[in-house]
């Protein structure tokens, strides 16, 4: 028998926390945080980080372990939540994936083997040199020449991504995308759960507005003036976040706060359709459309509840 394991995802600012404690609380789990930068301490605001009254004592793993000036990536992540799950089982719980980075989501469902490439110090600093000498743009073009697949899945601007599919390319002779198609095919390695809170498109946007207008007000421009100053460099991966960029900018000089904020919230919107596009090409998801619930909480957590209490074998909600 596999273990069961419970994800809840959605694009940002959709309203996966709130549901998420209501989730745990019904079933006896706990959370595991599938957000790339609520792993960091100081790092608040911005993330729209879940404040500890709201965790309403469901134990949340991977939220605040690492400073800011640490790295964290996928395969870290990976490492981190398998042994979550581990922990959240031997107490005879159920862990509930929840966030909206999708790929890391992937990983842990079909436990993505990461082994086959190692980090290539000298062939990356190559590529990030190129990066900053002649642009994303540039090095994006690498990577359409030698996979054209994981160029239109990985957006010019996520330069780590795009440094790391070529990295892999030209260590393996295999395209990452190959790679990955390959290891989606496989069955889930849980008695998996796959949830995806989402809104109307308008409703979403409007949420996003909302959502970083409360982030300024409380006070993000001097939690990004306290990271610098506590040594974050701007090309640091918790640097590279949205919202944290975008108001160092601000810090610099080279924008107004106004554009800043505008900024954010525009490639907030895009980050949400790209998050939506991610989800719709996944396998077995069982979406949750807030309207068709009348937005009320407690008929959506029924709604799982249902489908949890049915199991695969029904097979009405895949």
């Amino acid at each position: 028998m596999q273990n069961k394991l419970i994800i809840l995802t959605g694009p940002t600012a959709a309203g996966k926390t709130r549901l998420s404690i209501a989730l745990a609380k019904a079933i006896n789990g706990e959370i595991i945080s599938a957000d790339s930068m609520q792993v960091y301490k100081h790092m608040d605001i911005g993330s729209a980080k879940i404040r500890q009254e709201e965790m309403q004592g469901v134990k949340h793993y991977l939220v605040d372990i690492l400073e800011p000036t640490e790295e964290f990536n996928i395969v870290l992540f990976q490492r981190h939540a398998k042994q979550a799950i581990a922990e959240i089982y031997e107490k005879g719980k159920i862990p509930i994936i929840v966030g909206g980075t999708g790929f890391y989501i992937q990983s842990v469902l079909y436990d993505i083997d990461f082994r086959q490439s190692n980090e290539d110090a000298g062939l990356r600093a190559e590529l990030e040199k190129t990066a900053q000498e002649k642009g994303a743009g540039y090095l994006h073009d690498i990577l359409k020449e030698c996979d054209p697949q994981a160029a239109g899945e990985i957006h010019a601007n996520n330069v780590k991504r795009v440094i790391r599919a070529i990295e892999f390319f030209r260590q393996t002779g295999q395209k990452i995308s190959e790679h990955n198609a390959a290891e989606h095919a496989k069955q889930s390695a849980y008695d998996s759960y796959y949830f995806v809170l989402t809104d109307k498109r308008e409703k979403l946007y409007e949420n996003i507005e909302k959502r970083v207008d409360m982030m300024i007000q409380e006070g993000l421009v001097d939690e990004v003036r306290h990271l610098v100053e506590m040594g974050c460099k701007r090309d640091s991966t918790a640097m590279q976040a949205l919202g944290y960029k975008e108001i160092i900018s601000y810090l610099m000089g080279e924008t107004t706060l106004a554009e800043a904020v505008a900024i954010i919230k525009r490639d907030t919107r895009h980050f949400a359709k790209r998050q939506l596009t991610w989800f719709r090409r996944e396998r077995d998801v069982i979406w949750i459309e807030k309207d068709k619930f009348a937005y009320d909480d407690e008929k959506m957590l029924n709604y799982i509840k249902a489908v949890l209490r049915k199991g695969k074998n029904d097979g009405e909600h895949i």
